[in-house]
């Protein structure tokens, strides 16, 4: 039987898009306590089933897909924005395709807005009634409001008529940062991407026995099965060490491995791979925030996962994207590296950040490594034992130097020069991932 947690999401599942949701009603209608119902949408939210809006409320919104993610909803505008809902709440779940600046003449500004599309737009009363006619919500910058008729027209059209205090600018910038950070998420693969679900999932009960875990094992030629309790709880996991030379009548609970490591669906992809390596680990399991079992997620899983990623085109640059492609070796110096400080490196005051450095440091002792040990490496502990100022479009020289090496792991000593003055010192205790 589902728990209540489980019946409340199931319940916001089933309920229509664009509608309202308080914890007051959930807990009436499924007769849960209020601190259950708050939990359980908040989880919702974390899921995308939900939106919660400042003076709005809560509302069912559609999920979006993961490749549909530099798509925003005007649920989701209204938050980046801080803006208030004049008009139009049944649209809030709605996606906009595009947003259009209406600092133009009116005839040219509705040649670009379309139906699914966002005006942003000052104190310009026929501008928000002919974008509303369009198909297209409206966002009024500079704090002004907006005539009653048109708020009517909103209610009526079901698109969102939205104000906020700041100006057209600042908010075309707001937006844009919104959906280039979601382009960047887009690219982080997640467990919840390429787990094995439940329904496919081997795993084993609390009451089941050794001779079981010989079914399971020959079936699926695993060694590692997770436990889970009547209600599907993890509670540990049976693995051929933990079985080995006791009789095939013994009860997996007597023998199993207790307090498992577990991971979640949110779990970033290169969190779990570290884990794996890092403990031996084939197969762990995926539970929710209430420990119920999800699926598995095994080390093949997670090994196809990585060679997919190396043949996917980037969308979004990171820091450590600039850092990479900017290190480049120096001639006739081995072990040497070079990089020139791009504006995207450096902090408020326009030097280099401690960022930046931590990832130029890490990313030269890998290159090296890369050469002596042909694999890669995951920084375990990384001590800076100085930074100097550096200004923008210096160029570095960093020198990074193999102090200590085993099977598992390397100690490097990293300096870093500009010109022949020594700016930066750092220690990267690193363990090794032969490839």
């Amino acid at each position: 039987m589902a728990s209540k947690h489980e019946q409340i999401i199931q319940h916001i599942i089933s309920l229509e898009i664009g509608h309202k949701i308080s914890v007051r009603q959930i807990a009436k209608d499924l007769n849960v306590s209020d601190g259950t119902a708050y939990r359980a949408i908040k989880e919702a939210e974390n899921q995308g089933l939900v939106s919660t809006i400042e003076r709005v409320g809560t509302i069912r919104i559609e999920r979006k897909k993961k490749e549909n993610f530099e798509r925003l909803t005007f649920a989701e505008v209204i938050n980046i924005v801080d803006g208030q809902v004049l008009g139009g709440r049944e649209g809030l779940h709605k996606t906009l395709s595009k947003f259009v600046i209406g600092a133009m003449q009116l005839d040219a500004m509705m040649r670009y807005t379309e139906a699914g599309s966002l005006l942003i737009v000052g104190n310009r009363i026929k501008a928000h009634e002919l974008a509303l006619k369009e198909g297209a919500a409206v966002l009024i910058t500079g704090g002004f409001d907006t005539e009653d008729y048109i708020k009517r027209l909103a209610d009526e059209r079901q698109l969102p008529i939205i104000s906020t205090s700041y100006d057209t600018f600042t908010v075309a910038a707001m937006i844009n940062r919104a959906i280039y950070d979601q382009l960047i998420k887009k690219e982080i693969v997640l467990v919840g991407d390429i787990f094995t679900p439940f329904e496919r999932s081997f795993y084993l009960r609390a009451k089941d026995t050794i001779h079981d875990w010989y079914e399971l094992n020959h079936r699926s030629t695993h060694t590692r099965f997770p436990v889970v309790d009547e209600k599907k709880r993890v509670i540990g996991m049976a693995t051929s060490k933990d079985i080995i030379g006791k009789e095939n009548q013994t009860t997996i609970e007597k023998v199993m491995s207790r307090h498992p490591k577990i991971v979640q669906t949110k779990t970033s992809l290169a969190s779990v791979a570290h884990m794996m390596v890092w403990e031996g680990i084939e197969v762990m399991p995926v539970a929710d925030e209430s420990n119920h079992l999800q699926g598995v997620i095994s080390r093949q899983d997670v090994l196809k996962a990585l060679q997919q990623i190396q043949r996917q085109p980037q969308v979004g640059e990171t820091i450590d994207d600039i850092v990479s492609r900017n290190l480049r070796e120096a001639d006739n110096q081995k072990d040497t590296y070079l990089t020139t400080v791009a504006p995207q490196m450096t902090n408020q005051l326009g030097t280099l950040s401690n960022g930046v450095f931590t990832s130029l440091i890490t990313e030269a002792s890998r290159r090296m490594l890369l050469q002596y040990k042909k694999g890669d490496l995951v920084a375990e502990n990384l001590s800076v034992y100085f930074i100097k100022p550096v200004q923008i479009d210096s160029t570095l020289k960093i020198k990074p130097k193999l102090l200590e090496i085993g099977r598992m792991y390397a100690k490097i000593d990293v300096e870093v020069f500009d010109e022949r003055k020594l700016v930066g010192k750092g220690l990267l205790m690193a363990q090794l991932i032969n490839r």
